[in-house]
């Protein structure tokens, strides 16, 4: 997870752990089946975007997630796309879940998503600061 990605004119590394449940913390992914039904769709997802998942754990009540994204999608586009197709593509393979959620909203509207880098914010920091100083020896051997 810590090697980042070279593109045509960037070199990035987009990882993020995303976190969501489903409306009301139903225990919706308590049966082995269900749980299943919800990774591989998030997966196909996932494959279809062009996003990789890390690590990917369906709890009966939530879902954690850490996943490569695309510079090209935006954080919040990428968490659109695996909540919005998830749900629907979920509803497909179990439509008595419908008695449930009446309005044909699996998921809640909150969700938590943090960065993940293989760098910590206090070596990104003073290396930031650093750059002054770097800079100016390399400018003064000329």
């Amino acid at each position: 997870m810590n090697d980042l990605v070279s593109g045509a004119h960037a070199i990035f590394q987009c990882v993020y752990h995303i976190e969501w449940c489903p409306k009301y913390r139903f225990n919706v992914f308590k049966k082995e089946g269900s749980k299943c039904d919800m990774e591989n769709i998030l997966q196909k997802i996932a494959i279809e975007h062009e996003m990789q998942i890390e690590e990917l754990a369906v709890m009966p009540d939530h879902v954690h997630m850490v996943v490569h994204v695309n510079p090209n999608i935006s954080l919040s586009k990428a968490t659109q796309l695996l909540k919005g197709r998830s749900s629907y593509e979920y509803f497909k393979i179990h439509p008595n879940l419908r008695n449930r959620y009446t309005n044909g909203h699996l998921w809640s509207r909150g969700k938590f998503y943090r960065s993940v880098g293989s760098v910590d914010l206090e070596t990104t920091k003073q290396y930031v600061h650093n750059q002054v100083d770097i800079h100016q020896t390399t400018l003064g051997a000329f």
